[in-house]
């Protein structure tokens, strides 16, 4: 397997640019545009002597409702392996463009929280090319590494829509676990895309307006699908332990402005939590995410 190494985080706006390009009639089959099907990309892309900017975890904790203690939310890792991930899924041996992929589930090991005051290596490769009923699926796995010792772990699992496989060969981890009741209310407004977008550098078009997201076909700007995860994680804080794995399921897009409801349940050591939305009519309120933390 083939190693890159960045000494900085990649800039995700050109990668941006580079990831419109393959939908825009008459370019996406050119050579140096054209993403090659079928094939995993044989290479991990790494950045080493990551370092924590205080006023960036600020901006980010007060986006997402996390407080600000000596070690990073969980999920926060995830703003390290960003860009590497956009860089990989950019790459025209990456098998699917990335605009118009799912992030259908995301898993996050942590093995010990990490201290404001350390540095990290992260590393992303893509595994996992499988049918899914909906079309086909990949996983990204990013790690973070203090020294020798693995100290997070992500999966995301992307959904390419179109020509239907077979079902999946593993039952997803979710599969069947119903959102809680809800026990408080958040609303949303429709800069939440926009803001989250500046601190996380995931500036996708479907999450900044009504403008540019109808134009990948929702009717209005809709919620990070990592947002929604860290709101949540931030909501049930105090609970969490030291070392656990939380699995998330992005189950129906948050069309901003938007009203929800977050619930939390305790399963023996385990805690679910859901965020769904307003029943309508004869209509149960919908479900936007589903997750489940259990300790290591």
């Amino acid at each position: 397997m083939t190693v890159r190494q960045f000494e900085h985080a990649p800039a995700t706006l050109p990668l941006y640019l580079r990831a419109a390009l393959p939908a825009l009639p008459g370019v996406g089959r050119l050579p140096g545009v054209r993403h090659v099907a079928g094939a995993v990309p044989d290479v991990t892309l790494e950045r080493t002597r990551v370092t924590t900017d205080l006023d960036d975890l600020a901006a980010y904790a007060s986006v997402c409702g996390f407080g600000m203690r000596g070690t990073l939310p969980v999920t926060y890792p995830h703003m390290a392996a960003f860009g590497l991930q956009m860089t990989l899924m950019t790459d025209t041996a990456f098998p699917f463009a990335p605009m118009g992929l799912v992030h259908l589930r995301n898993s996050i090991t942590q093995h010990r929280p990490i201290a404001v005051t350390e540095s990290y290596a992260v590393s992303v490769y893509a595994t996992r090319l499988r049918d899914h009923p909906k079309g086909r699926l990949i996983d990204l796995v990013s790690t973070a590494r203090v020294g020798d010792e693995v100290v997070w772990e992500e999966t995301m699992t992307l959904l390419r829509r179109g020509g239907g496989g077979s079902a999946e060969e593993r039952r997803a981890p979710l599969d069947g676990v119903e959102a809680p009741a809800r026990t408080a209310t958040w609303r949303l407004d429709a800069g939440l895309g926009r803001r989250y977008g500046a601190v996380s550098g995931d500036r996708n078009p479907i999450h900044l307006s009504r403008v540019t997201a109808k134009a990948f076909g929702f009717p209005r700007q809709i919620a990070h699908g990592m947002w929604t995860k860290a709101r949540a994680l931030a909501a049930i804080e105090n609970r969490l332990p030291a070392a656990y794995t939380v699995d998330a399921e992005f189950r129906r897009p948050i069309l901003l402005p938007a009203t929800v409801g977050f619930g939390q349940d305790a399963d023996g050591d385990r805690i679910l939590f859901g965020v769904t939305g307003r029943a309508r009519d004869d209509q149960p309120a919908p479900t936007h995410l589903v997750g489940r933390v259990v300790p290591l």
